[in-house]
């Protein structure tokens, strides 16, 4: 439910709630290789940094809600599928790709967020 209500609060644009939900020294890693392209991939440390991703992929694409979305725990760990489309600002393109976030939480916050894609849909969205 933790995780499932970080989700909630992502949804209804309560981007604060998120944040104060990870650890001071988070890692949250989106380790795809193309941070070139994809300026909020890569691997950010703290909650500074982790403001500083949302805020970058704010500027750069406007998500939809999140679809087909499946929550699965074991122990510390949260493993969460599903899909979304997006708009990119720059072009106005929309691009839509699955995804897999993996959550593991201790003491009641979230330590480290891993977020899975093919970025190849948002980067055709990007360039068009």
């Amino acid at each position: 439910e933790f995780i499932e209500d970080l989700f909630a609060a992502f949804a209804r644009g309560d981007i604060s709630h998120v944040i104060d939900a990870h650890a001071d020294d988070v890692v949250m890693e989106s380790p795809v290789s193309h941070t070139s392209t994809l300026p909020w991939a890569g691997k950010r440390t703290g909650r500074r940094e982790l403001v500083e991703y949302f805020e970058t992929m704010a500027t750069h694409v406007r998500p939809e809600a999140f679809r087909d979305v499946v929550f699965t725990g074991s122990g510390d760990r949260v493993v969460v599928e599903g899909c979304n489309a997006g708009t990119v600002v720059a072009t106005g393109e929309s691009s839509d790709h699955d995804w897999v976030m993996v959550f593991t939480i201790r003491d009641g916050e979230v330590v480290r967020f891993r977020h899975f894609y093919d970025p190849g849909d948002i980067e055709v969205a990007i360039w068009t």
